[in-house]
């Protein structure tokens, strides 16, 4: 049997919320053990974060929410009390054990307690030791806590996403999912890693520095470059593409779907589909900066000839002729797909309270190697005894705090 890509590897994650567990479940997918040290009592602030909470085998509520069990797979608990010296000093001692550390506390709180990237450092030199933080180490705003909503609107995000101003529901919208949060831990596992090869080859640790802010700004990606190219700040445009056209949602007599046309090929073949072939060679719409001029025009002629049959219709014809489109499908409708099923895409496990429990798998595939799919979400402190027992560390005396507390 192939062996995960880092089941050598052992991370410590102090990080809460998204950003840093979601990176820190790149590395439990990767094969990584990842340790999750958590509050005593209260655990991580997204346990609470529902309704909706996994049911129980009786159909009961139980106090783990969607919010944590997403971004939470493959990972072992210990709960600690990291205020006190019982609880920092099992902290260094799990250190002595660990390959990464992920942290997402504000900027100097861990040094605060002796946790900070020179005094782990000072116990095992070759730590590597990710900080995770609204805006960084560094800079006017280093001390100020951010969440995602926020960061996409300082970032610039929503001021491209969302109807214009004047249009039916106009104004700035944030993205569905939070995907400042998820960016953020997908740029923090990457950077890691970055590190963790460095490291195999210097033979030295690194404090990575990872700012979600930053992580906005980084991501804006085609937007930015269009006002560093033109002077001129990107509008919100709704569905439409600022620089590739024909893509937008189009209605359908019974519905909407999304079309996707990439290039000048693909719009010659969608003009015939749609019976009017002699617009490819419209001097409005032959090349696709023209059509970008031309949008509006060609939305209405779009819409006009969509409007004559139903969704279904219209989605097989286009297939059929290589243009990507697709139906705008609900998450049930997602999940339900053949594509969707046939790569593995729902997955399930054993789960102490549900007694089994569906998960959203990882995308990532690999010919040689396998990912790691044999550990649920944890309960709050489940492995706390485990952990310390296999480390050979001594529990917290009562005045630390107990490990069950």
């Amino acid at each position: 049997m192939s062996q995960s890509p880092l089941s050598h590897i052992r991370v410590l994650d102090l990080s809460r919320i998204m950003a840093g567990p979601w990176a820190s479940q790149i590395f439990a997918d990767l094969g990584a053990d990842v340790i999750k040290v958590e509050r005593q009592g209260r655990g991580d602030d997204t346990r609470s974060w529902g309704p909706p909470f996994l049911k129980d085998q009786q159909g009961n509520d139980t106090t783990e929410a969607g919010y944590f069990l997403a971004v939470n797979r493959g990972k072992r608990s210990i709960t600690l009390d990291i205020a006190t010296a019982e609880g920092q000093r099992i902290v260094r001692e799990l250190v002595q054990h660990s390959d990464i550390v992920i942290e997402n506390f504000k900027v100097d709180t861990l040094d605060r307690y002796g946790l900070g990237y020179e005094d782990l450092k000072a116990i095992k030199s070759d730590i590597i030791y990710c900080s995770v933080t609204g805006f960084g180490q560094t800079g006017p705003r280093r001390d100020q806590p951010a969440y995602d909503f926020m960061i996409q609107a300082m970032g610039g995000l929503m001021s491209v996403t969302g109807e214009p101003d004047g249009a039916p529901g106009g104004g700035p919208e944030k993205v569905g999912v939070p995907i400042v949060d998820i960016m953020t831990g997908m740029y923090a596992a990457i950077a890691t890693l970055g590190a963790l090869a460095h490291r195999s080859v210097t033979g030295a640790g690194d404090h990575v520095d990872i700012a979600m802010l930053d992580v906005q700004v980084g991501f804006l990606a085609n937007q930015a470059m269009n006002y560093l190219v033109s002077g001129k700040p990107p509008q919100r445009a709704g569905n439409a593409h600022p620089n590739i056209q024909p893509q937008d949602v189009f209605p359908c007599r019974d519905g909407h779907l999304v079309l996707v046309v990439g290039n000048d090929g693909q719009f010659a073949k969608f003009c015939e589909v749609i019976g009017q072939p002699e617009l490819a060679s419209d001097a409005r719409f032959a090349a696709n900066a023209d059509r970008v001029r031309h949008r509006i025009i060609l939305g209405d002629i779009i819409r006009a000839a969509f409007s004559e049959s139903d969704m279904a219709e219209w989605l097989a014809r286009l297939d059929a002729a290589g243009v990507p489109c697709g139906p705008i499908n609900t998450i049930p409708a997602v999940l339900e797909d053949a594509q969707v099923q046939h790569r593995g895409m729902k997955m399930h496990m054993d789960h102490p309270l549900a007694g089994e429990i569906d998960l959203i798998a990882s995308p990532m595939r690999f010919r040689n190697a396998q990912l790691r799919r044999d550990r649920p979400p944890p309960l709050l402190g489940e492995h706390t005894e485990e952990i310390l027992a296999e480390f050979s560390i001594q529990a917290p005396t009562v005045a630390g705090g107990s490990p069950h507390s």
